[in-house]
């Protein structure tokens, strides 16, 4: 009787043993999913706005293209048209894509 009960102890342990792994494989199946393509991403922008210098055209999460006249910590200062009198103040994060200016 004795050897019976510790026989479904161990299989009671062997279950919770199956149920820790089921966890860390759905915990580590949400972190390549989704935790990580983040973490990318957020390192590619921040790459990209540590780049950007003046000259560059920029394409805002708006939709406007115009090119960097002056930039400080968290602003910069982009020109937009043709018209040299439209020089807007934005922050860094409203900036979507960074086109380097050509060497000519």
């Amino acid at each position: 009787m004795r050897l019976l009960l510790s026989a479904d102890a161990a299989a009671a342990s062997g279950g919770g043993m199956i149920m820790i792994m089921y966890i860390v494989i759905i915990v580590a199946f949400m972190y390549f999913v989704m935790i990580r393509p983040q973490k990318k991403e957020q390192k590619r922008v921040a790459s990209m706005l540590a780049d950007m210098s003046v000259g560059d055209c920029i394409l805002t999460n708006s939709g406007f293209y115009g090119i960097v006249i002056d930039i400080t910590d968290d602003t910069v200062i982009v020109e937009f048209g043709s018209n040299k009198n439209c020089r807007i103040p934005m922050q860094k994060s409203a900036i979507a894509q960074v086109e380097k200016a050509e060497a000519e």
